[in-house]
């Protein structure tokens, strides 16, 4: 199986790797700075052919073209939407810093849906044609309890949207499309008061990816299979 991952050089998408070597799959791993990940080439370079590193920079999506190019005779089973940013702290009300929310737009909520477009043919080709976008609770409208934070918020609920979308544009191709909620993970951007590791995430984001069926696509799905309501 081939899977293609962004944002692969830290956090969630390493851990995507790594569990998808240890399944022994084709892992196509994207990131801003190749040159820069040195625990992603470490493990590209131990993975016996089986990780490629790219470069995709979200903010540029010239980048995103070039891979596709890049992948243009290569199957992609599971495409990851991964990458994602939180955007300025200044993000109260009365205080929200414009351009970062114009920045965390482009990152979080344009950029997957370039990177769907771009790689649409390599997904119709794949077996599994799945295209899941890491999005996060603070992007429901029903689950905000707490206010603030309205550039990470309203970016996820934009990428939502576009999931909700595509699942529907797509649906003839046979092309599941879901929005997926990785839990309050022990990363850099989580923090380490966290609920669980981020092994414990990729293991049961991959086990939804993996039970999908069509029925489910376009779906808003939390970290336990149970549906986060919009």
């Amino acid at each position: 199986m081939n899977v293609l991952i962004t944002g692969a050089s830290r956090g969630i998408g390493l851990e995507m790797v790594n569990y998808s070597i240890e399944q022994n799959w084709r892992v196509f791993a994207c990131c801003r700075h190749p040159q820069q990940a040195d625990r992603l080439l470490s493990v590209a370079k131990l993975a016996n052919g089986r990780v490629s590193v790219h470069v995709v920079d979200m903010e540029e999506l010239a980048t995103i073209q070039a891979l596709a190019y890049e992948l243009r005779n290569e199957a992609i089973d599971i495409l990851v939407n991964n990458a994602g940013i939180y955007g300025s702290e200044n993000n109260k009300f009365g205080n929200v810093d414009v351009a970062s929310w114009i920045n965390t737009f482009q990152v979080n909520s344009i950029a997957p849906l370039k990177v769907a477009e771009a790689l649409i043919e390599q997904v119709r080709m794949g077996e599994r044609k799945i295209i899941a976008c890491m999005t996060s609770k603070m992007g429901s409208m029903a689950d905000n309890g707490y206010g603030n934070s309205y550039i990470y918020r309203s970016s996820k609920a934009a990428l939502n949207a576009v999931v909700k979308s595509m699942s529907i544009d797509l649906r003839n191709d046979g092309i599941k499309c879901i929005a997926l909620h990785p839990g309050w993970v022990k990363t850099d951007m989580g923090g380490p008061n966290a609920e669980i590791t981020a092994r414990e995430s990729v293991t049961h984001l991959f086990n939804i990816m993996l039970s999908l069926g069509q029925e489910d696509s376009g779906r808003f799905i939390d970290i336990d299979g149970s549906d986060i309501p919009w």
